[in-house]
């Protein structure tokens, strides 16, 4: 029978394959090395815990790892890309589930044998995982447009979150004292019922950061379940995935202008009205793809900016047919990608990187805002609320303070959308009304193939 040091010692070894897989993922040039070394880690986790001494029987274990392998399967096989923000949303969930209920079962099964420390761990993985599993369900229903994407705001709200958060915290005093079943539960309940409150004030604009954080929360909930199991691994895994998920909020907060602490309060999103009238009256010019392929094919410098529309159109092959058609031409072709583009962290570079698209061709905001001023054409294929000059103009609109890709700048803008239905935030884009910019209407990937054979022709 190996000992305790074996096991933690291999345990340090899966961690550390974690942290390479952490770091890999920072970069797409990297992100198919951290990957690997993730999934290594992974599969050295699960070897060990099968092997520990712990484990008496192996008829659930293996039940609940052939459901999983199927489902995970099933899954990996069906999903687009472009729905890849809220399955995200919806494995978080089950993180906080797990968390839950192995916190209650826990107290059901050796409730008469749990001290102090234990009681905290449990009431602590018992909250912190129900927020997380009522938060990303309300999450992956934003996304997949199960409700609206508007913020959800009632009177006395954060009083009322804030009530709800002094009674949480009082009954965890109370279970960790009593040890008391009815403490336990009733935490739980409340617990379910602030990860609801604290979502639904968000709005669409800012649901990147949102799963992001939600990510966060479920790392501190399986670093919870960690402590109550008596697992390493699982605690330092936990806090892995917790501190990094916090970090990524943070950066993403800084780049969108927005305060951490009402990430975490759910507090922001909620702010500023949709100046209805601002753009009232006026009209857009549309184009045809023609007349942007002949523009193109005669510039010196091209910038592409991705947005969500293009993953649904899933165009993102057609996109990098385009580039090599305006690079034969000699045309310098970059492209823009906004910190929250897309639907969650990374979005569009995973699917730029998808298509083969030369890492070095790709640019975040701050490398390549200074270049729209110089461009002759600024191609915007499906982006809404990050190319919004409102964000900079207009104090009444909800994106106001977030930074944006300045496309307004160059020289000729051409805008793709399948209709004028406002982006994800649901407010009205100033952009295309503005003298340089054109419409061009129709589903991305049509779109672009339709620009790809004029390019060639031109």
């Amino acid at each position: 029978m190996m000992s305790t040091d074996v096991f933690a010692s291999v345990y340090l070894i899966a961690t550390i394959f974690f942290i390479f897989g952490l770091k890999g993922l920072s970069s797409p040039k990297t992100a198919i090395f951290g990957n690997n070394s993730a999934m290594l880690g992974m599969a050295i986790a699960v070897l060990m815990t099968l092997v520990h001494p712990d484990v008496k029987t192996y008829s659930w274990i293996y039940f609940g790892l052939a459901v999983g392998a199927i489902i995970g399967s099933i899954l990996a096989l069906r999903i687009q890309m472009k729905n890849m923000p809220q399955l995200v949303a919806l494995l978080h969930s089950f993180v906080g589930l797990a968390a839950v209920l192995i916190s209650i079962g826990t107290f059901l099964s050796h409730g008469d044998q749990i001290d102090s420390v234990t009681a905290i761990e449990l009431s602590l993985g018992s909250a912190i995982g129900a927020i997380t599993f009522t938060g990303s369900l309300v999450a992956f229903a934003k996304l997949q447009e199960l409700m609206r994407s508007n913020p959800i705001i009632f009177k006395g709200q954060h009083f009322l979150n804030l009530l709800i958060g002094f009674a949480i915290i009082l009954l965890c005093g109370k279970f960790c004292i009593y040890h008391d079943l009815n403490s336990l539960l009733v935490l739980t309940i409340l617990s379910l019922l602030i990860g609801v409150l604290l979502i639904i004030p968000i709005g669409g604009a800012d649901m990147p950061v949102v799963v992001s954080m939600l990510n966060s929360y479920s790392g501190w909930a399986a670093s919870a379940t960690g402590f109550t199991l008596s697992n390493y691994l699982l605690i330092s895994t936990g806090a892995l995935v917790g501190s990094s998920g916090a970090i990524l909020s943070y950066i993403m907060c800084k780049a969108m202008n927005r305060s951490f602490i009402s990430v975490i309060l759910g507090g922001f999103g909620a702010e500023g009205a949709v100046d209805a009238g601002a753009t009232a009256g006026k009209s857009v010019k549309s184009s045809v793809a023609e007349d942007a392929a002949f523009m193109m094919a005669n510039a010196g410098k091209v910038i592409i900016v991705p947005g969500y529309g293009m993953a649904v159109a899933q165009a993102q092959h057609a996109v990098k047919e385009l580039y090599e058609s305006l690079h034969n031409k000699g045309v310098e072709v970059k492209f823009a990608i906004h910190p929250v583009a897309g639907r969650m962290p990374g979005h569009m570079n995973v699917l730029l990187a998808e298509s083969d698209i030369p890492y070095d061709s790709v640019f975040e905001l701050e490398e390549i805002n200074g270049e729209f001023s110089s461009t002759d054409v600024c191609l915007i294929l499906g982006a809404n609320d990050v190319v919004n000059p409102a964000a900079k103009t207009n104090k009444t609109s909800p994106l106001y303070g977030m930074p944006i890709l300045d496309a307004y700048k160059a020289k000729q803008v051409f805008v793709n959308k399948r209709s004028m239905k406002p982006g994800y935030a649901g407010v009205d884009n100033d952009l295309f009304y503005y003298e340089n910019c054109s419409l061009i209407f129709g589903d991305a990937k049509g779109v672009v193939e339709h620009l790809v054979r004029a390019v060639n022709e031109a």
